[in-house]
């Protein structure tokens, strides 16, 4: 009886193991949704980047032009403060063509692939995000491995969590432990919040949007802060890509790439 009980309680365990097992995977349209997101998130980064690079100057406002006080500027080209700029110059003392200012780094001055480049990586990005978010309410995903726990967000748990992190970001506790609290924090930021926020400073920087739906520019204050806007929120993203990237190569890159490539 006690070898048969014994041989009972080893075959519910390994039938425990499996099921655990199969609920660490990702699933496949998680993986896909989350390949689609990264191409899109770097080729509109590289892209944005580019168009930054013509004009590295960021605007408060609806209008922002060379002739007007800059909000951030980018040191980031030579077209940051060409020279001459010292010198104030009006339109009507202009000699040529009405122009403000002479641009001088000429190689990222035509830049129109870049724009519809990155106009087209806006669409997979909102394709990608809207299945992803689909996904993750029918399934539950969402609600399940995503949105914190109001418990989740004390500041006690997120310092635990954090220590947590900082002492062990490589050990089976990291790696085999349910999302903590700082990353259902950052995941469910950047896919609620960040990346739609994104798309709509995006929106209201287009002429041919804004003339339909007039109100997204009030929404930011003006076509010049979305702009900004635009920009501060890349920079978000640009961070939390850069933690997300650390944390794959500390708890194991070739073992996390399999995982979210094959699944296991």
């Amino acid at each position: 009886m006690a070898g048969r009980a014994a041989g009972r309680v080893r075959a519910a365990g390994s039938l425990l193991e499996i099921a655990v097992n199969v609920a660490k995977r990702h699933v496949a349209w998680v993986r896909l949704s989350h390949w689609a997101l990264a191409v899109g998130v770097v080729t509109l980064a590289v892209s944005g980047f580019l168009i930054l690079m013509v004009h590295p100057r960021l605007y408060w406002g609806q209008v922002g032009n060379d002739l007007t006080p800059a909000f951030l500027e980018l040191p980031i080209s030579n077209n940051h403060r060409p020279d001459g700029w010292e010198t104030a110059v009006t339109f009507s003392g202009l000699t040529t063509a009405p122009i403000s200012a002479n641009r001088t780094y000429e190689i990222f001055n035509e830049n129109g692939w870049a724009r519809s480049l990155h106009f087209l990586a806006g669409w997979l990005l909102v394709a990608a995000g809207m299945f992803y978010v689909a996904g993750g309410v029918v399934t539950g995903h969402l609600k399940r491995d995503l949105l914190p726990r109001v418990r989740d967000l004390a500041p006690r748990a997120l310092w635990r969590d954090l220590k947590a992190h900082l002492r062990s970001p490589s050990g089976d506790a990291a790696r085999d432990a349910p999302y903590g609290a700082l990353q259902r924090g950052a995941y469910a930021g950047v896919a609620l919040i960040a990346l739609p926020f994104m798309v709509l400073t995006g929106l209201s920087m287009s002429p041919a949007v804004t003339a339909a739906y007039p109100f997204l520019t009030d929404l930011f204050g003006g076509h010049q802060s979305a702009r900004t806007l635009h920009f501060l929120g890349f920079s978000v993203l640009v961070l939390f890509v850069l933690v997300h990237l650390a944390m794959v190569a500390l708890t194991g890159f070739r073992r996390q790439m399999r995982a979210m490539i094959m699944g296991n």
